[in-house]
């Protein structure tokens, strides 16, 4: 990886249950939805972010690259809205913007 890069994989696509339970489809129309994903490899410059980190990002803003037939995200670090991290001490929410 180069730069500011992150290469993620994303978490789910297709079908998802609401809270109540309800099978939403993946052809079903949502307004503009954030997505979660994992984080597969980071660059050099990249210091928010490591591997296996969960990130939140815009799914209309990426580009997608096949690598050895698995699919990946391709972002900037700038492009992530936010980062779960398990890594974090305990009373911390694992959760910062």
């Amino acid at each position: 990886m180069l730069h500011d890069r992150v290469l993620v994989s994303l978490e789910q696509e297709g079908e998802r249950k609401s809270s109540a339970g309800i099978l939403i489809p993946a052809t079903a129309q949502m307004g503009r939805r954030l997505a979660w994903a994992k984080v597969v490899a980071v660059g050099a410059n990249v210091r928010t972010v490591e591997v296996d980190d969960r990130v939140l990002f815009d799914p209309e803003d990426r580009a997608e690259v096949e690598v050895r037939g698995d699919d990946y995200i391709l972002l900037r670090e700038r492009d992530l809205h936010a980062v779960a991290a398990g890594r974090l001490e305990d009373g911390q929410t694992g959760l910062y913007l």
